[in-house]
């Protein structure tokens, strides 16, 4: 808390000075332009295979339509009775900034993500920040709608996009995943600049049936080992035969992926039990309200409507979470920590304001008077009273 306070009231104090200092203290690199010039953005272009593009470009379109028909939810409208118009607008909002992890593993999938819905809500400036950004991220940002592209990650880029900079531009809103780092800036800065939600390590809660394949289960509860050595992963049956060959599997698999440390640890974390049926399990998910739920039992769809907490729900043995994270279309940055409970992952409403407005006549307000005085004075809020009154 202290690292990140301090950071945070550096960038807001000394702007581009600050951020330049604990970019070379923590990614170890001495950048002079944060920005990422239309040369850099062009040259990222042929340094990338056709394939790479090709690849990015179907994932883009599969987000892309499931965020318009989601905007589609939402309308303006507006209705009159007595005197009285009520109306609601659906705005924008002006300025997002996107955080977009970087270093080790480029999370090009997340730019994907974020700047879509935003793109798709009608949002006119969109900047991406990402560390030791790689050109996949670079060309993925600029593709699907980012205005400006800076080469900054961890704290310092959310102080700077929270406060602004010479260089980095003040937004209203940081969407986007991050570390422990990250994720606490976001919470501090929040208030003078939103945010979608605080994410954790990520989570996986499967459910499964004799019918399951031992197979997937084991693949899928390794991909999100392989996140964070923190990551939370759970697997809940009602067949004891299948456990021990999930337990296997998990064994042979391990030693066959390059992530095999980080998946290690978590895989020693892991929570497997044995419920009678399945009953059991759909409740203990509602209680967790996992980010990732995935229920590989024959006909799945029959629980679809008794489940109520998941960041995002996996039906059937080739539902993989791994196709969410990339391309299928739904939102991978998503609730976890039991958030679940109140929020969906991220989707086109978290870059749109449901802003309402009202127009009464003289009628109206006499309509409304004798309600509006009563509720006053109840309240004992006099000039509230006299203000309603004064219109009578």
């Amino acid at each position: 808390m202290k690292i990140v306070d301090d950071i945070i009231n550096d960038v807001k104090k000394n702007g581009d000075k600050a951020v330049r200092k604990y970019t070379n203290i923590f990614d170890a690199t001495d950048v002079k332009n944060f920005r990422v010039s239309d040369e850099e953005i062009a040259s990222a272009y042929n340094k990338i295979d056709k394939k790479t593009l090709r690849t990015i470009k179907l994932a883009a379109a599969n987000i892309r339509k499931l965020c318009k028909k989601q905007f589609n939810q939402f309308k303006n409208f507006e209705y009159k009775k007595d005197g009285v118009i009520i109306g609601q607008k659906i705005i924008p909002i002006e300025k997002i900034g996107v955080y977009i992890p970087g270093g080790k593993y480029p999370l090009l999938s997340t730019a994907l993500m974020c700047i879509i819905p935003a793109k798709v809500a009608g949002v006119k400036n969109i900047i991406a920040c990402s560390p030791k950004i790689k050109p996949e991220t670079i060309v993925a940002s600029h593709l699907v709608g980012a205005n400006q592209i800076f080469r900054v990650g961890g704290v310092q880029a959310i102080a700077a996009m929270a406060y602004g900079t010479k260089t980095v531009p003040k937004v209203d809103k940081i969407v986007g995943p991050g570390n422990i780092y990250v994720t606490r800036a976001k919470k501090q800065i929040y208030g003078d600049c939103g945010i979608d939600f605080l994410a954790g390590p990520s989570e996986i809660l499967i459910i499964a049936d004799k019918w399951a394949s031992p197979s997937f289960i084991a693949s899928d509860l390794l991909a999100q080992a392989e996140h964070d050595a923190n990551a939370k992963l759970i697997f809940i049956t009602d067949s004891a035969v299948l456990i021990g060959r999930v337990e296997k599997e998990l064994k042979n698999r391990l030693t066959d992926i390059a992530t095999k440390k980080i998946a290690e640890i978590s895989l020693n974390q892991k929570k497997i039990i044995k419920v009678n049926k399945l009953e059991e399990a759909i409740e203990i998910a509602n209680e967790f309200a996992p980010e990732h739920l995935e229920l590989q039992i024959k006909n799945p769809r029959r629980f679809l409507n008794k489940l109520k907490n998941y960041g995002s729900l996996f039906l059937g043995n080739y539902s993989a979470v791994a196709f969410g994270d990339y391309c299928s279309g739904t939102n991978h940055v998503l609730p976890t920590d039991k958030a679940s409970r109140y929020t969906g992952g991220l989707s086109v409403r978290d870059f749109v304001k449901i802003q309402t407005y009202q127009y009464i006549t003289e009628e109206g307000a006499r309509k409304l008077g004798k309600i509006a005085e009563d509720l006053a004075a109840i309240e004992g809020l006099d000039a509230h009273q006299k203000s309603v009154r004064a219109r009578q």
